[in-house]
């Protein structure tokens, strides 16, 4: 591809990305700080424009000599056909090859590829820098970094050195990017600030991170290379450039190199606070901890209540004041604007929460669990990337189409929006309804693991039948409910009424209003 063309290809992007929001918020839990001694990372990925559905990706042999296409995807902001059997030039331009590996391994694809067979599992935040960082020239994107780590790496670390020496021989192609990594074992926290480079620390196992569109790795000890990876560069660029002197007495904080922040981030103070109250973080500050020590072990349901929160219960509660309407809308004032943007937010495109047990085999520990729309108002359900296949729903559909109760992203939009006609009253229906049963498949799944695990020691093909046979029928069942529960609030709450009674609008809201004439 031509050196013109590339750059045309890089405005382009540029005019698209201008009419997105970068706005995902990722976690990282260490085992010792989860209640059963798993791992955790998630991805919220909030996106306004994406192509929602979800796809396994399969295993693959390859014969030698074989060469892996290097593609810019702007395919991930429009619909593109049956993913993968689509053709190369309509997911995005082919900019090179680079050597294909002998097995490549299976995963889940949908806006973003996050967790493999193996157990390896990855989010991603976009994150702004220095302008000067941005190489239109460079080949690998966060797309495709993601992708061929999970095509080829079996633990968090490899994947990692995988990333890190594709940015370093091919150039990092676009914003700058964090990005979490798992195996059941270590977590990784990495961030891409462009060109060719980019540090990675591990979290220590006893604490949580949380990643907010801003790069937070300032403090390293770079002699600690157990637990720290980087571009050999990362230094001497800065000292070329003029942007650090090593002779100044200050240390070398990536971050503040590569990607400057002058103001706070609400998300991280929020998400902090909430997982070590004992901190008494203090609002406004610029930076906060990088990780730290939960109060308390962690749970599954923990990381998805923080997962889709509104400030609830602080005084930014976006379900309180004028902004959030009569009945307490905690998404009206992310759609008119005017208040704090929240962790969870109308527009997500899904939420996946990477689940690993590093003693399970392979292809049992492997668990995501995956649910469309707003943390708040969604359902999230267990899947496997060894699944023998997914329910179609999960295939079907498309913003840019009329609502379709076959496809589970536009089932879960249905109950979202549903809940936002009187939200007081429907999201205590909505939780009523859906909380015991996932907390019933909570103290399901891990059972269901441990057997399978029991019978792969003597039939591997028997064990994954059991954990896809389960997924496969909990996420249809999961789905029909979902679509009785819109019904149910539609007819419930049409109108601003509670059964076509009396609209009842708070008194203290029409004050508030009053106060504004």
């Amino acid at each position: 591809m031509s050196i013109k063309a590339r750059k045309i290809l890089a405005l382009a992007a540029i005019i698209v990305l201008s009419g997105l929001t970068f706005a995902c918020t990722i976690i990282g839990v260490g085992k010792d700080a989860m209640a059963d001694g798993s791992t955790v990372i998630t991805h919220n990925d909030d996106s306004s424009s994406a192509d929602f559905r979800l796809w396994i990706i399969p295993a693959m042999d390859w014969p030698e000599g074989s060469m892996r296409d290097i593609v810019i995807n702007s395919h991930n902001y429009i619909d593109y056909g049956n993913y993968p059997d689509v053709e190369v030039g309509d997911r995005g331009v082919l900019v090179g090859q680079i050597p294909q590996v002998e097995h490549t391994y299976a995963y889940f694809h949908s806006r973003y590829s996050f967790i493999n067979e193996m157990g390896v599992a990855m989010g991603e935040s976009t994150a702004g820098g220095r302008r000067e960082l941005r190489d239109t020239l460079g080949m690998i994107d966060c797309w495709t970094a993601q992708d061929i780590a999970l095509e080829r790496a079996t633990t968090a670390r490899e994947a990692v050195r995988i990333m890190g020496d594709l940015v370093e021989e091919y150039g990092w192609y676009g914003s700058g990017e964090i990005i979490n990594v798992t195996d059941g074992e270590e977590v990784w926290i990495c961030e891409f600030y462009g060109r060719d480079l980019w540090i990675a620390l591990r979290l220590p196992d006893d604490c949580v991170y949380v990643g907010a569109n801003t790069m937070r790795i300032r403090d390293v000890d770079f002699e600690d290379t157990d637990n720290v990876m980087h571009s050999p560069n990362i230094i001497s660029y800065a000292v070329e450039q003029g942007w650090y002197d090593p002779d100044s007495g200050e240390p070398f904080r990536p971050a503040d190199i590569y990607a400057p922040r002058t103001s706070m981030n609400i998300r991280e103070w929020r998400a902090l606070s909430w997982f070590a109250p004992s901190l008494e973080l203090e609002y406004g500050q610029v930076h906060y901890p990088l990780w730290v020590k939960p109060d308390r072990k962690l749970t599954v349901f923990d990381i998805f209540t923080i997962s889709g929160d509104w400030y609830e219960g602080t005084e930014f509660d976006l379900t309180k004041g004028v902004g959030a309407g009569p009945f307490g809308d905690p998404f009206a004032s992310y759609v008119t604007g005017g208040r704090q943007r929240a962790i969870g937010i109308p527009l997500s495109c899904y939420i996946q929460i990477s689940q690993i047990k590093s003693w399970l085999p392979p292809e049992i520990r492997s668990l995501v669990w995956f649910g469309y729309g707003a943390g708040g108002t969604q359902y999230h359900t267990p899947l496997w990337p060894s699944m023998e296949r997914l329910p179609e729903f999960y295939q079907n559909g498309s913003r840019y189409e009329i609502f379709r109760r076959d496809s589970g992203w536009w089932t879960s939009t249905y109950v979202q929006e549903m809940t936002r006609l009187r939200f007081k009253d429907a999201i205590v229906d909505l939780r009523e309804f859906r909380d015991p049963k996932m907390h019933a498949i909570y103290e399901t799944v891990p059972k269901i693991q441990e057997f399978a695990a029991s019978v792969y020691e003597t039939d591997r093909e028997a064990a994954i039948a059991i954990i896809s046979d389960y997924a496969y029928n909990t996420a249809v069942a999961w789905q029909t409910d979902w679509l009785k529960l819109g019904d149910t609030l539609l007819g419930k709450y049409t109108a601003d009424r509670i059964n076509f009674g009396g609209t009842n609008y708070p008194q203290e809201w029409k004050d508030a209003l009053e106060a504004l004439r």
